[in-house]
């Protein structure tokens, strides 16, 4: 697998201008994939303009001067996902990564308060040693819970500095959910309905908002109970 990326190839979901130059940072291997990731030297350079080079931008980051939901990263090619929070100290700024309805990962800028927490869905689960119940979250790491309380699809509101659930959102009819996938890419709406489907074919969700759409139970993601948990990009909930 090479380990540079040409600008026009690089993934959709980055915003950057193709043309201007040959070749970008590629993400190296870590929790979101290269396509629905943004390497952390692209974050300083392009999206917040900290840096005008590579060779400034490496020096920002190995400097420990940029942290990833809390842990400093000194890797310019750390693949930031949607939900990561992305925080500068010594500027007091603090960013979450969403994405807008162009399909393209972008940056909010959001308080210090929620700054301290993030959203993590659940992608799986299993049993380990001791019969503990291991959830598998969207973004590659794992929680161990005692109770058999949670669902595949539930979103948890996990907090940087204790590491504990502070909240949950479950994927059930009338929670607030953000699309991540598909035509709908970017909105928000309410779940309306959850259809199983009894074969290898994906199940679906038709949700209300703005206008009313089905769309993959994959491409639902809940973010709030009444209302938005998060600071939203350009959309609005009706």
């Amino acid at each position: 697998m090479s380990k540079h990326l040409k600008r026009l190839n690089a993934p959709r979901t980055l915003q950057i201008h193709r043309k201007e130059e040959t070749w970008t940072i590629k993400s190296s291997p870590g929790p979101h994939s290269l396509e629905k990731s943004i390497p952390l030297g692209l974050v300083i350079r392009n999206y917040l303009n900290l840096a005008d080079t590579l060779k400034e931008t490496k020096r920002i980051i190995s400097n420990g001067e940029i942290l990833v939901d809390g842990i400093i990263r000194k890797n310019h090619k750390f693949p930031c996902g949607i939900m990561d929070v992305i925080s500068i100290p010594k500027l007091k700024k603090d960013y979450r990564i969403l994405f807008n309805r162009r399909g393209k990962l972008i940056l909010i800028p959001i308080s210090s308060k929620e700054s301290n927490w993030k959203l993590c869905r659940i992608e799986n689960k299993t049993i380990v040693k001791g019969k503990k119940i291991q959830l598998n979250l969207h973004d590659g790491t794992n929680k161990l819970v005692k109770k058999d309380e949670y669902k595949t699809g539930d979103v948890l509101k996990i907090l940087f500095n204790e590491q504990k659930i502070d909240d949950i959102f479950k994927f059930e009819k009338g929670t607030v959910s953000m699309i991540i996938g598909g035509s709908h890419i970017g909105e928000v709406a309410n779940i309306e309905d959850i259809e199983i489907i009894a074969s290898s074919k994906p199940n679906l969700t038709k949700m209300k908002g703005k206008n009313d759409f089905t769309t993959l139970q994959k491409y639902v993601f809940p973010i709030g109970k009444a209302k938005p948990a998060i600071e939203l990009p350009e959309v609005k909930i009706q």
